[in-house]
């Protein structure tokens, strides 16, 4: 579990791909500290396992599972990548609670200056535009934003210049795509509505909501 403020900017210092998946190597510094073989790090919003540890760096395995539904795919030496090291009960929970389990990938779709901030538009499979909330957070790339506007297609986020300068979306162009975690809450509660009993879908009307204490 993570809260989407990320604690450093990494490097992608090697990458060896196969049949089998990748293995991804990451310069960092901050990370590191206390950290070790088999500790949870969010990688551009993924959560990986420490496999190994270098000289200011560490290596994670990635399936191809993760491969074909995150951009980790598209990563290449030398590119910037956000990091968070899993939360523990003695972190202080600044941005929301984010499980490092991607949806889905978005798309850039413009970038409009707006005063001192960035206005970062995308476009999202529509499928899980129900799980976006105006005023809600939402996890880009690992980073926990507040959605500015919601559209037909996508959602808007703003960017101050300190948090343009410290995630990697703050690095991105039109076109890029980047990790969606939507949140947590709104699927466990679309779940729970919705599970089948009896292989009948439930209506939630009057009825339902008075039988389960609603109103």
């Amino acid at each position: 579990m993570f809260t989407g403020l990320i604690e450093e900017l990494g490097r992608v210092k090697s990458i060896s791909k196969n049949s089998l998946g990748m293995r991804l190597e990451i310069s960092c510094n901050t990370i590191l500290k206390d950290s070790k073989i088999g500790d949870s790090i969010s990688t551009e919003g993924v959560c990986l396992t420490i496999t190994k540890l270098g000289d200011n760096s560490f290596f994670a395995d990635i399936m191809n599972e993760t491969l074909n539904i995150t951009t980790l795919k598209y990563l290449k030496v030398g590119e910037l990548v956000n990091l968070e090291k899993s939360l523990t009960l003695r972190d202080y929970l600044g941005g929301h609670l984010v499980t490092g389990d991607i949806d889905c990938c978005a798309t850039i779709s413009n970038i409009i200056d707006d005063g001192f901030s960035k206005r970062y538009m995308f476009e999202i499979p529509e499928k899980f535009l129900k799980y976006i909330v105006y005023k809600g957070r939402i996890s880009v790339a690992g980073a926990s934003l507040t959605v500015a506007n919601i559209t037909d297609k996508g959602f808007t986020v703003s960017l101050i210049p300190h948090t343009q300068k410290n995630i990697t979306l703050g690095y991105k162009r039109i076109g890029d795509k980047v990790n969606i975690e939507t949140d947590l809450i709104g699927k466990h509660l679309e779940r729970l509505i919705n599970f089948r009993d009896d292989k009948e879908k439930k209506v939630i009307d009057n009825n339902f909501l008075a039988e389960n204490g609603f109103f």
